[in-house]
């Protein structure tokens, strides 16, 4: 209730990935390839031309693994060339870049050291800069942007013990003082990242509840709370198989009095400054995901060429081989997606919450098994640690420091199952608007018999069109090996859009508990739109006179790779043993099947 409260409902489907579930490929959406302009390009290259020397020549990833800590003078070096403030506005201390230039940063940071990575990146992604820069008053920006766009460090503080995906069963309560010119804070909170170092945090904390329209509604308000504010305590710093030096707390808060005008937007708001900051929060993920990714492929490339068994180069076996270019394939894919959708973001080209929930989804899984596969081409190399490989006069090459801190990545900011639900529901968004009446058991029959009425007039113009075989149309200058594979891309999607439609006919408004079942559209839905997106990208890096057979190839073997998940999936909408599954798990959690417990200490 409380999300659906904070939704906007997309009046207009008005982003390319959201209209792939209702049959529409609108390929001039993304084509021509909106690549970030040379000016705002330019406008990044003295911060980037500043991180990456900094990078190489003062962070120490094997040794801040090792300590779980990073050195004091990372943190000053990092503030000194503006890493904590990069979107910032310059009128307030920052360096005012765009998304597309952040994306680069996080690309470096992600290619050298994930607790670096994660420190930069929870403090302006999620922590206060991002949701200042989306709902703050003039006021709150001027107080605390400049803060933190100095290196105070900011946090955000949502998950609590009992309370995850699941908000509504927050408990930190925030209850107003008698003029009501303060709250009061009292409760925990769990997994802050950063709240071990943080000068100030977002929290957002449960307000009484109001009536609205005669019913009672649960108010979630987002608070700015000052790290020394009397009552607030870092109780515990939780440590990780990954990113050791990870300042993950938890928070106490014990009459924590907080100013009114603390309040971020309004009272009432805060899931909904919540869910907006981390749909554009989300995108840093991917693209630190893509310079992790490029790191070991090129780990893998070289090992693949050096290392010699039965004569040859590993790498010209034929297992290996499959390895490395499904690396190369999705390394180019994932770049395509994210710096499309960030460069679309920097455009405000409408709503684009599909798009950074599938490159959140998609670059965390892909990077994990990117990282899975590395390990298996370096071999017992990639299982050593960098400390070890160093210690007997190898190349200190730390693929299990990249595994363990990547690991999370499916996890935080969303987990990969709360992105399959929130696009499924997105994707159900528009057949809900035209039928889901019918299934209102609180409205009248006529109401309901009119949504029929509707519903069928509005199914009869819509469903014959999903079944017409035409392919994306005339598209100028796409070459011929990527107009195959967008046509491919625009029939599927109307593939996907029967499919769904199928779906909701034959489970009606029960659909939403099918979760394995919509979690395939959304991947077919997904990989359509890293096709796409690859195509577009592709035919840009062409005219931009890149090696043509190398981008086709590159490119070719992607498409041609997605194909194949997605012929998958579509076999898995009617073929499955769902329902076999949930059944061996209740009986599991019921304490059946003992037999699967015996022998273990």
């Amino acid at each position: 209730e409380l999300a659906e409260a904070a939704r906007d409902p997309l009046e207009d489907r008005g982003s390319f990935a959201s209209n792939l579930f209702i049959g529409r490929y609108d390929f001039d959406r993304i084509y021509p390839y909106p690549a970030q302009s040379a000016e705002d390009r330019a406008a990044g290259e003295d911060f980037l031309e500043k991180l990456e020397p900094y990078l190489r020549d003062h962070v120490d990833a094997d040794e801040i693994d090792r300590t779980g800590e990073i050195p004091p003078e990372n943190f000053k070096g990092l503030a000194e060339i503006g890493a904590f403030g990069i979107k910032v506005p310059k009128k307030y201390g920052g360096l005012g870049l765009s998304q597309c230039n952040y994306g680069r940063a996080a690309v470096l940071l992600g290619s050298w050291d994930g607790n670096v990575a994660a420190l930069v990146s929870a403090h302006q992604s999620i922590g206060v800069a991002q949701p200042l820069l989306l709902f703050g008053t003039e006021e709150q920006k001027q107080k605390y942007l400049p803060r933190v766009a100095s290196g105070e460090i900011s946090a955000f503080a949502l998950t609590e013990r009992h309370a995850g995906s699941d908000p509504a069963t927050m408990s930190l309560r925030a209850e107003p003082n008698s003029d009501g010119s303060e709250f009061i804070l009292n409760g925990e909170k769990l997994w802050c990242t950063n709240g071990v170092k943080a000068g100030v945090l977002v929290v957002m904390a449960r307000t009484p509840p109001k009536l609205v329209g005669g019913k009672e509604r649960k108010q979630i308000t987002a608070f700015i709370v000052d790290i020394d504010t009397p009552g607030l305590e870092i109780t515990y710093r939780c440590r990780f198989m990954g990113l050791r030096a990870l300042y993950n707390s938890v928070v106490k808060f014990t009459d924590v009095r907080v100013p009114r005008e603390n309040i971020i937007s309004k009272e009432g708001a805060g899931l909904k400054v919540a869910l907006t900051t981390l749909n554009t929060g989300r995108l840093t993920l991917p693209a630190a995901c893509v310079g992790l990714s490029k790191r070991l492929l090129e780990i893998s490339r070289k090992w693949a060429g050096e290392r010699i068994q039965w004569g040859v180069p590993i790498g010209q076996h034929a297992a290996i081989a499959g390895k490395i270019a499904e690396m190369a394939g999705n390394v180019f894919a994932m770049e395509a997606m994210t710096f499309l959708t960030s460069s679309l973001l920097d455009r405000k080209a409408g709503d684009l919450r599909i798009e950074t929930a599938m490159c959140k989804m998609w670059a965390t899984e892909t990077t994990w098994r990117i990282a899975d596969d590395a390990m298996q081409v370096r071999g017992g190399r990639g299982y050593e640690t960098a400390q070890s490989l160093a210690g007997r006069g190898e190349p200190p090459i730390g693929v299990e420091r990249f595994l363990r801190d990547c690991r999370v990545n499916t996890i935080f900011e969303g987990s990969s199952e709360i992105m399959r639900l929130f696009i499924a529901r997105e994707a159900l968004d528009p057949h809900l608007k035209v039928g889901g009446a019918i299934f209102n058991t609180q409205l009248p029959m006529s109401e309901r018999g009119k949504a029929v009425f509707r519903s069928g007039k509005f199914y009869a113009g819509w469903y014959p069109r999903q079944w017409m075989p035409n392919g994306a149309g005339k598209i100028d200058n796409l070459h011929e090996t990527l107009r195959g594979h967008v046509d491919y891309a625009s029939r599927t999607s109307k593939r996907l859009a029967r499919g769904l439609f199928h779906a909701m006919a034959r489970f009606g408004p029960k659909l939403d508990r099918e979760q394995l079942l919509l979690s395939r559209f959304v991947g077919i839905a997904t990989e359509l739109f890293a096709i796409s997106a690859t195509c577009s990208y592709a035919q840009w890096l062409l005219g931009q006179g890149k090696p043509a057979d190398e981008i086709l190839s590159v490119a070719d073997y992607f498409c041609r790779s997605a194909r194949m998940r997605i012929d998958n999936h579509f076999a898995g909408t009617y073929r499955n043993v769902d329902r076999r599954g949930y059944q061996l798990t209740q009986e599991l959690l019921a304490g059946k099947h003992e037999l699967l417990r015996d022998g273990i200490v």
